[in-house]
């Protein structure tokens, strides 16, 4: 009897198959000794799997059959036929299941990988490469409950349905490493041309990526802040009191001036003018009320998952991917998609009783649902036209315990689930404004308030009828009412820099091929424009910060001087796509394309095939070109001759005289010596230390230089060269410290006095014994990057702690702190004495300050009354 072999992307599915289609295909019984070759078998089928991919292309090789070489002369590297060969981790697990897929017994193989272009690449990679044609089916299943996989093997797709997903996705392999291959060795051939191996990674989704991070740097760098002002107002009513803001009821839009706002004032003269004729003024109130609705978000799709999780976009791709595979609590995480299929609603309804008798905190608006009949069919949930290979992001109903990070991302699925169905959320936005008028000219202030009225959907996330937050509380007026100028003040402000970038918004602006878009439909509109995948932008991320492209600074992302400089030399190479996000976004559309068979394979990758060629051409002319490039003479005398200048080549500063050999290369570790650092260095013989120099091992690192000449031991002079300075090692003990590193002497509270010792970057005295320590107590100069003065020092060991210290920065905030430090002398602990923080001068509450008024109107009566009498 024929077989059917199955398999998975995962060993894990694997498992959960076996489970689920015993009820189907009957019993199955674990075998195999070795780990790699474990599998399940029953009379019906087989069931293995891979470990993620199993078989990448191969490399191509040079002329000689060895390595492909690092040098232009083997560039383009275009294969006629792209070859494979197994991930050399993985090889005993290739061969496991090739040895099934060859069984006699075998009639037909299932495709279990993960539904999607990577899950149809590993499978057809294991098949290609051991040759297996066999009858193929898909099992499709967008979520891993035992009755979503059962459905699923119901209705298994033909192979010939795959065909092309199949062909997208060696696309996207082939161009990714034909891209990736040409233009990094392309890019290292050109910036290793002075010798040293600069090897500069580039790729067709990651560098356009760095291209999105560095304009912004460079738009923050070029930004001039323009000064600007407001002036507020505190108003007085017979319910108390309310604030407002100045603007300008005349103001428009000005192209000119992208920060112009009807509140800001960019004459400071006029803004204290305002100031000064307000004071004391009073002004007329008038209130304009309009009830305004917010429908319910969208279901999840991963990257939206990914912008609104509180965690990195790796992070969240693995909780979901762990709520989906491990827990089976989520359907397939990995989609573009924010709606459902039409025919969905009955499953949506069965979730739903699922979850309202969980005891989870949500099932009561899960049990809500059902009783107020809430889920129906609506169009922005339920559109087949928006459903590609998968939907979006939902609960399956299942209910397990899991940890607090998997917790909070399932209760932001669920509760997203959930709302979805619940009617608009209804305000009342309330907008005040205050005129005074001083005849020939009117001043307008303007106050904001909003009341949540009715819940709706919001009421799933806590949300109560009342007010929408504590700073949109107005105290009531009457239409007409006179308010008194309380207070007002001019406040000076600056205009700002555009922001960076976070994970969460660079993941918009690929999704948005590099345009950062907020409005929820436009971007659905330009999803099929974006960079990578949902799947693959984490990982994109990820790379550029391995690779130190890019550097975290709390939630920020900083683009490094490396990732600059490979940006400005595409740009100068004139190799537009790989820094047009748009560009490369049209390559992902026309994948798209192809999975749904409206683009050829070969189409694609001629298209890439030219672009991998016209960007070797471009850094081989770029090449070219520098090392013909003639520069200007050095004004510097020769260190060796004393000539009055030294010649400049692309490569070299050297003697112009043909008998001095004095030569130094203008390139040192992957670090270009500017015209100033040379005449420096040439001058004095030595160079402060600088950064970016890069080590053999492609490792950034700081030093000093240095210029010497060789000599021989019977004192002949040789040639000129540069030796790299590091700081002097900190003392390992006691013994190595020296008198003239003596900074001081300081008495301790207990009376002793103490020698302190200064070394370049810390303060030690020896004479406190400190357990583990061989130099005794030692003190950084430099405590999370605030520069600790000697003197300062000296009072913390006399008096306990130093002055307060404003400039400490967090390292998890980044922001700066003031702090006094402090130390035990016994363990040499240090720690930090804050300020005790001052009470905030509580504001009169609306009530306190009626009541305020109510006695002091009542006063004035009583007074009148007795002057009367």
């Amino acid at each position: 009897m024929s077989k059917t072999l199955i398999i998975a992307e995962k060993p894990s599915v694997a498992t959960d198959l076996s489970r689920a289609l015993a009820k189907s295909l009957g019993k199955f019984e674990k075998k195999g000794k070795s780990r790699d070759a474990q599998f399940f078998e029953n009379d019906q089928a087989l069931i293995t799997s891979a470990v993620g991919h199993l078989v990448e292309l191969k490399m191509p090789t040079g002329p000689n059959g060895k390595k492909l070489p690092w040098k232009f002369e083997v560039l383009p590297a275009i294969p006629d036929k792209f070859e494979l060969q197994p991930i050399e981790q993985s090889e005993g697990r290739l061969k496991h299941v090739l040895k099934l897929a060859r069984r006699k017994d075998v009639g037909l193989i299932v495709n279990a990988c993960d539904a999607g272009r990577e899950g149809e690449l590993i499978f057809q990679y294991i098949m290609d490469i051991g040759g297996v044609d066999k009858p193929v089916k898909r099992l499709w299943f967008q979520s891993m409950t035992p009755a979503a996989i059962q459905d699923a093997w119901q209705h298994l797709r033909d192979g010939s349905e795959m065909e092309t997903l199949s062909d997208a996705a060696k696309c996207r392999s082939e161009s990714d490493w034909l891209v990736g291959l040409n233009s990094t060795r392309a890019l290292t051939c050109f910036r290793s041309r002075h010798g040293g191996f600069n090897i500069t990674a580039a790729g067709r989704v990651q560098t356009p990526t760095l291209a999105i991070l560095a304009q912004r740097e460079r738009e923050i760098a070029a930004f001039t802040p323009t000064a600007y002002a407001e002036v507020h107002a505190s108003f007085s009513v017979a319910a108390g009191l309310y604030d407002g803001r100045w603007i300008d009821p005349a103001w428009k839009k000005d192209e000119n001036n992208p920060h112009s706002r009807p509140e800001r004032i960019w004459d400071k003269e006029r803004a204290e003018s305002i100031r000064v004729r307000c004071e004391g003024k009073s002004g007329t109130v008038h209130e304009e009320k309009k009830p305004q609705k917010q429908i319910a978000p969208q279901l999840y799709d991963l990257t939206t998952l990914q912008r609104e999780a509180p965690f990195t976009a790796k992070n969240t791709l693995g909780l979901a991917q762990t709520l989906y595979e491990r827990h089976k609590m989520l359907t397939y995480p990995r989609t573009d998609s924010r709606y459902l299929p039409e025919d969905y609603l009955a499953n949506v309804i069965q979730t739903t009783k699922d979850l309202a008798g969980s005891g989870l905190p949500v099932a009561k608006w899960a049990e809500d649902s059902l009783k107020n009949d809430r889920i129906g069919f609506q169009k922005r949930i339920f559109n087949n036209a928006k459903v590609s290979d998968h939907f979006a992001i939902i609960p399956t109903g299942r209910v397990v315990k899991l940890n607090d990070a998997e917790s909070k991302l399932y209760d932001m699925v669920v509760k997203r689930f959930i709302a979805v169905f619940f009617p608009h959320a209804e305000f009342e936005v309330t907008k005040r404004l205050t005129t005074i008028d001083h005849g020939a000219e009117h001043d307008v202030f303007r106050t904001d308030g909003k009341i949540l009225v009715n819940p709706g959907w919001l009421a799933v996330y806590g949300r109560k009828p009342g007010v929408a937050s504590g700073k949109d509380e107005l105290v009531p007026v009457v239409e007409g009412e006179s308010a008194g100028v309380d207070h007002v003040e001019v406040e000076h402000k600056e205009t700002k820099p555009p922001a960076r970038y976070t994970e969460s918004t660079l993941l918009s602006a690929m999704e948005g091929a590099g345009k950062l878009v907020d409005d929820d439909e436009l971007r659905e509109a330009m999803a099929e424009r974006g960079l990578g995948t949902p799947a693959t932008r984490a990982a994109t991320i990820e790379g550029l910060l391995r690779q130190k492209y890019i550097a975290r600074d709390g939630r920020d992302l900083n683009v490094t001087g490396k990732g600059l400089r490979l940006i400005e030399l595409l740009e100068e190479m004139e190799i537009e796509p790989l820094t047009s996000p748009s560009m490369t976004g049209d390559w992902e559309a026309k994948l798209r394309q192809m999975e749904h068979g409206e683009l050829g394979r070969a189409s694609f990758m001629k298209e890439i095939a030219s672009f991998t060629e016209d960007v070797v051409r471009k850094a081989r002319a770029h090449y070219e070109e520098a090392i013909n490039r003639t520069f200007p003479d050095l004004e510097c005398k020769c260190p060796n001759c004393g000539a009055d200048s030294l010649k400049q080549t692309d490569a070299t500063y050297e003697c112009r005289e043909p008998e001095c050999k004095f030569r130094i290369s203008k390139y040192i570790a992957g670090r270009q010596l500017s015209e100033a650092e040379a005449k420096e260095l040439f001058t004095s013989k030595f160079l402060a230390p600088r950064e970016g120099f890069v080590s053999r091992f492609n490792k950034p690192f700081e030093a000093a230089l240095e210029l010497i000449q060789e000599e021989t031991k019977t004192g002949k002079k040789g040639k000129w060269k540069t030796n790299f300075v590091f700081d002097q090692d900190e003392p390992e003990s006691a013994d190595d410290l020296t008198d003239d590193q003596v900074a001081g002497t300081v008495t301790l509270p207990g009376g002793r006095s103490v020698k302190v010792y200064e070394t370049e970057k810390a303060f030690v005295v020896p004479e406190i014994d400190i357990k583990d320590s061989k130099v005794g107590l030692r003190l950084s100069k430099t405590i999370l990057q605030a520069e600790i003065p000697l003197e300062q020092f000296f009072k913390m060991l006399s008096e306990g702690k130093t002055d307060l210290i404003p400039t400490f920065v967090s390292k998890r905030t980044k922001r700066k702190f003031a702090a006094r430090l402090s130390m035990d002398l016994e363990t040499g602990k240090i720690g930090f004495e804050f300020e005790p923080r001052k009470k905030a001068a509580k504001k009169k509450s609306a009530k306190k300050a009626a009541k305020k008024a109510a006695a002091k109107k009542a006063a004035k009566t009583k007074a009148a009354r007795k002057s009367d009498d």
